[in-house]
């Protein structure tokens, strides 16, 4: 039997950090100074981060700009948004649409046993997908982290990067990229929450801090656009494990030009029977916050997507993460 790809065994590491998060039901609402503040779950984010080092992932096998997408998809479902809606969910098929979620909740036992199963190894006929696809005005365009149901259409969209290596080469593409994928967005969706977050490795503030110092003015820019971004964040990840082949190769990225949104190719491949998934030997990360400032930190950025989210949707849409907001927890 094949060895489960870098993606499939990441997602075993992923899904039980998520689930051993000691933070998962806290609130993410919190009184600090009488202020009401988002305080996210970095812990976990930590974690997260660490298993593409585990698993010695590179770049090119996406597997450390995916676990930036889990950790913002886990911490829209502790701001109370329903877990079925944000996608990538939390159980493989990784984006299923809501309506077919709650239709297969509502099937009898063995009938429902035997579609999802279906569902989790790909047999779907694109109903379910390891990707959203999204239209935009002028072209389809993967985004990383999504909330959508069929009666609302898009109320979220966000998109990842993370970069580790080949700053001064390679962050110009990305950014400019970015303006891009803001624009096509947001003129087909100007509803959707609109956000952007940006993963930075530490070293690129030790060994080209000119480039640096240049990428976060420019993220800050970026959020400041008003027909682009809602808001941008930043983390700067530092980690000392080595990783081989870390380059980011300099070109742009792919666009979707099939009209077919799914297909059974692009479904998940089906977790190993078993993964003795050792979070103890995750190696360690730690996030410099302090080299991001204020207007980019993840706390804001979560902050306005969930509000921005909240404003653009009736009152009784949403209930949970409502009540969540107007009941934090005091520090």
């Amino acid at each position: 039997m094949a060895e489960p790809s870098l993606k499939v065994q990441a997602w075993a590491f992923f899904d039980q950090v998520v689930e051993s998060a000691a933070f998962k039901a806290l609130n993410p609402w919190e009184l600090v100074d009488g202020k009401l503040t988002y305080v996210p779950d970095f812990e976990t984010l930590a974690l997260l981060l660490g298993v593409p080092l585990k698993l010695r992932a590179t770049s090119q096998s996406g597997v450390p700009a995916l676990a930036l997408d889990v950790w913002t998809s886990y911490e829209l479902r502790r701001a109370g948004f329903d877990s079925d809606r944000v996608w990538p969910r939390a159980s493989a098929p990784r984006v299923l649409p809501y309506d077919v979620s709650v239709f297969v909740e509502s099937l009898p036992i063995r009938l429902k046993r035997d579609v999802q199963a279906r569902l989790e190894r790909g047999q779907s006929g694109g109903t379910a997908s390891a990707s959203a696809n999204l239209l935009g005005k002028n072209y389809v365009k993967q985004v990383d982290v999504v909330m959508s149901s069929w009666q609302t259409g898009p109320e979220l969209l966000i998109s990842t990067k993370r970069m580790d290596s080949s700053f001064g080469k390679n962050a110009a593409n990305r950014v400019e990229e970015s303006y891009g994928d803001a624009k096509n967005l947001s003129l087909r969706h100007p509803q959707a929450a609109l956000g952007f977050l940006y993963g930075l490795r530490s070293t690129a503030f030790d060994d080209e801090p000119d480039t640096a110092a240049w990428l976060v003015d420019l993220l800050a820019k970026l959020g400041r656009e008003e027909d682009a971004y809602d808001a941008v964040g930043m983390l700067v990840i530092q980690y000392n494990i080595f990783v081989p082949d870390q380059s980011d190769p300099e070109e742009p990225a792919p666009l979707e030009i099939d009209p077919a949104f799914g297909s059974i190719e692009d479904a998940e491949e089906p977790p190993p029977a078993s993964t003795a998934a050792d979070l103890d030997g995750i190696p360690a990360v730690t996030l410099r916050q302090h080299l991001v400032p204020d207007e980019l930190a993840p706390a804001r950025f979560l902050e306005v997507m969930v509000r921005t989210v909240l404003a653009n949707s009736p009152i009784n849409f949403h209930r949970e993460a409502r009540r969540r907001l107007g009941s934090p927890r005091t520090a």
